[in-house]
């Protein structure tokens, strides 16, 4: 294997030569630094390593230089830590929001790389649908559900029942799993509005129909046959015909 070294120290009178590969791999990395910065610009997707997680990001190196992805760039839904997105060590793409050449900082984003949900919502929902949510939070007039990582609506503390609710807690808790009807998308200020009321009420109504249904089937199936048997209603004429 051939090395590249560099002679730190010679001395001829002793026969003495010290060479160093560090001082070679230090000049390629600085090397490769300068070129990063050189041609990063905003707005690129780049590939690099997750070097190191804090608890408001997670730190990539690009190749020579590290770049910050921040928390709030790591998914369209909520993160309560890095780890639950990436780990150290994996090797993802990521979006250039912003290069300090100056100030030597890059800013970072995962999230962008996977576009925003919001962008096709009212493809994959419609009004009048019923659809299952997660409760992320509730508030003093109403609840936070969301649909999927990145698009939450809200249930208005008026549509969770169809009697006077108090406060959203009497109702629903965080991390509770419902059933929620869609009443109107705001794909442009990314709002949906829900209700559990609505969603309950039609769903009582189906197994309404669904009971009459089969009501009506079991009245049937147990109702004796009506039918007319000629012989036992004639049958004395028709003997008397015969006979004569």
């Amino acid at each position: 294997k051939n090395l590249r070294l560099r002679v730190i120290e010679f001395d001829r009178n002793k026969a003495k030569v010290v060479l160093s590969q560090k001082a070679i791999l230090q000049e390629e990395f600085l090397h490769t630094q300068r070129e990063l910065w050189d041609t990063l610009e905003a707005g690129e997707t780049r590939k690099g390593t997750v070097r190191h997680l804090t608890n408001f990001g997670a730190f990539v190196d690009l190749g020579g230089v590290d770049g910050l992805l921040h928390i709030s760039e790591l998914s369209w839904g909520r993160v309560k830590h890095p780890s639950e997105v990436v780990q150290e060590g994996n090797e993802i793409e990521v979006y250039v929001i912003a290069v300090d050449k100056e100030k030597k900082r890059i800013s970072l984003s995962l999230k962008k790389i996977q576009g925003n949900p919001w962008d096709k919502v009212d493809e994959r929902y419609e009004v009048g649908e019923i659809v299952t949510g997660t409760v992320m939070r509730t508030v003093s007039f109403g609840a936070f559900v969301q649909l999927e990582p990145g698009v939450e609506g809200l249930v208005h503390i008026s549509r969770m029942a169809n009697y006077h609710v108090e406060k959203p807690e009497d109702i629903v808790n965080a991390g509770d799993e419902i059933q929620v009807k869609i009443l109107d998308i705001n794909k442009q200020d990314q709002r949906i509005s829900l209700s559990i009321k609505d969603a309950q009420e039609d769903k009582n109504i189906d197994d309404g129909k669904k009971d009459s249904y089969e009501g009506n089937d079991r009245s049937q199936g147990s109702s004796p046959s009506v039918g007319v048997n000629l012989g036992e209603v004639f049958g004395d004429l028709l003997s008397k015909v015969e006979r004569n």
